[in-house]
């Protein structure tokens, strides 16, 4: 095997796209609960850090824990395709959870307590949550929306980017219910028992639904309250179509659905800092 191969088994077990889309959302806490982040330059940036090397670590365990439904769901995978072994992805996760709680030391005690829960929570997903019924989706939504509270704890805000943090949590849980839909056939045969396994894919995508249309409501909050102006409205009004329509169309095209509430998610991210700049 090529050190090339290696190295980018490495770095696929990270998910790179998603190691720095959560940076991002880490930075966009601690913006809109601050707003002058250049003043704590040093925690958010110690903040980013964090939150990258604890997403990549995440996902490096996953695939880790994931590997025989790999084989069925995902085989391009690093461990299905032979790119890592089992033991090197384990490893590499483990630096990567020593590079985050690094990081990590830097910040507010609020932050390393969240910092702290959330790694405990990572590394507990995929062996106790993940083939829970629901409670796999809800842990991976808090993951997701609790990097904005993790971004304003770095500024000493930890509240200050709540209601982002509510709608990205509720906007991934539908999401991953809707991939739960899209993984069917690799969960069942490695014996998980996921919502779309425990009441039917229907059933799922309607609680998913539901979960979105709440989301959305979320979201009309910062401005009912006089927080952001229309300018933010403006652009969470698309954001949020855009989410209901994906979910909408989870019905037919999971993995159309997938793309399309993950683009509304990243529009909202916009809308929030937007609101923020010009309130």
């Amino acid at each position: 095997m090529t050190l090339t191969r290696r190295l980018r088994g490495y770095l696929d077990l990270t998910r790179p796209g998603n190691v720095v889309a959560a940076g991002v959302l880490t930075f966009t806490g601690a913006y809109v609960a601050g707003g002058a982040v250049a003043v704590d330059a040093v925690a958010v940036g110690a903040a980013v850090l964090a939150t990258m090397f604890a997403t990549g670590a995440g996902n490096a365990i996953n695939d880790y824990f994931d590997r025989e439904i790999d084989r069925v769901n995902d085989p391009d995978r690093p461990i299905p395709r032979g790119a890592v072994s089992p033991r090197e992805a384990l490893a590499f996760s483990g630096a990567l959870f020593l590079g985050a709680m690094g990081c990590a030391l830097f910040l507010p005690l609020t932050a390393i307590a969240i910092a702290v829960f959330n790694l405990l929570l990572l590394v507990a997903y995929t062996k106790l949550f993940k083939g829970v019924p629901g409670l796999g989706n809800v842990v991976v939504g808090f993951l997701t929306g609790s990097t904005f509270l993790f971004g304003g704890a770095a500024v000493g805000e930890p509240l200050g980017a709540a209601t982002l943090f509510v709608l990205a949590a509720i906007a991934t849980l539908t999401r991953e219910v809707v991939k739960d839909v899209e993984d069917l056939a690799g969960d069942r045969e490695q014996g998980l028992n996921t919502l779309p396994i425990a009441v039917g894919e229907v059933a799922a995508l309607r609680i998913g639904l539901a979960a979105m249309v709440v989301a959305v409501l979320a979201s009309a909050v910062p401005y009912l309250q006089g927080t952001f102006g229309v300018a933010y409205l403006a652009l969470v009004i698309p954001a949020d179509l855009v989410m209901l329509h994906g979910t909408k169309r989870a019905f037919a095209d999971p993995s159309t659905a997938q793309r399309r509430i993950k683009a509304g998610m990243l529009l909202a991210v916009v809308a929030f800092i937007v609101g923020r700049t010009v309130a």
